[in-house]
């Protein structure tokens, strides 16, 4: 049977040499071989995030998948290399660069030290968080995202949102339990 690419490039078999439409079938072949590579690996990353029981409750926060929960623990296992979730969250360079003279800190932009695909994952999370404010309150997350979104830009709360859900990973991760809402201050504390 051809495929719908066999039958375009045989439509254009006038304006296309041979060597071109073998190239181009060529290609076509090995981007079908990846990006069944690609669902071959996806599937298994979502097995492992389901059965492996650090990953199944880093899940349980808001915001986190199976690609995110997987690469965090591969990354810090059980968290005991941190002492708190704010050392995590530096370590993954989610924590403003201080300047300090005279007594006088002024916080600049994030450091962006630290685990750059971690960090970019966990930005990418609190963006799809954002992006539904209608679901703030469900995940416990209301009051403190509306007053972050109120006096700040959007792209200053997705870092401190991906702030809070490194320290709460890391929480989860350490104690060895799930993300529970509790009411409106659930990730106060954190």
């Amino acid at each position: 049977m051809q495929s719908s690419f066999e039958a375009i490039l045989e439509n254009r078999r006038d304006e296309i040499s041979s060597r071109m439409r073998g190239t181009l079938l060529g290609l076509y072949g090995d981007w079908l071989w990846v990006d069944e590579r690609i669902k071959a690996i996806s599937s298994e990353i979502e097995e492992i995030s389901r059965t492996e029981e650090n990953s199944a409750n880093v899940m349980t926060i808001p915001g986190i998948g199976p690609l995110i929960s997987t690469a965090i623990v591969a990354a810090i296992g059980k968290g005991e290399v941190f002492d708190k979730g704010r050392d995590f969250a530096a370590w993954l360079g989610l924590v403003p660069r201080q300047f300090s003279t005279g007594g006088r800190t002024i916080l600049g932009r994030i450091s962006k030290r630290g685990n750059s695909y971690l960090r970019m994952l966990l930005v990418q999370a609190a963006n799809v968080i954002l992006m539904r404010p209608h679901r703030w309150d469900s995940i416990g997350l209301g009051p403190w995202l509306r007053g972050v979104v109120s006096r700040m830009p959007h792209n200053k709360a997705a870092v401190a949102l991906a702030n809070k859900l490194a320290r709460t990973a890391w929480s989860v991760l350490r104690h060895g339990t799930t993300y529970k809402v509790t009411g409106d201050e659930a990730l106060g504390a954190i």
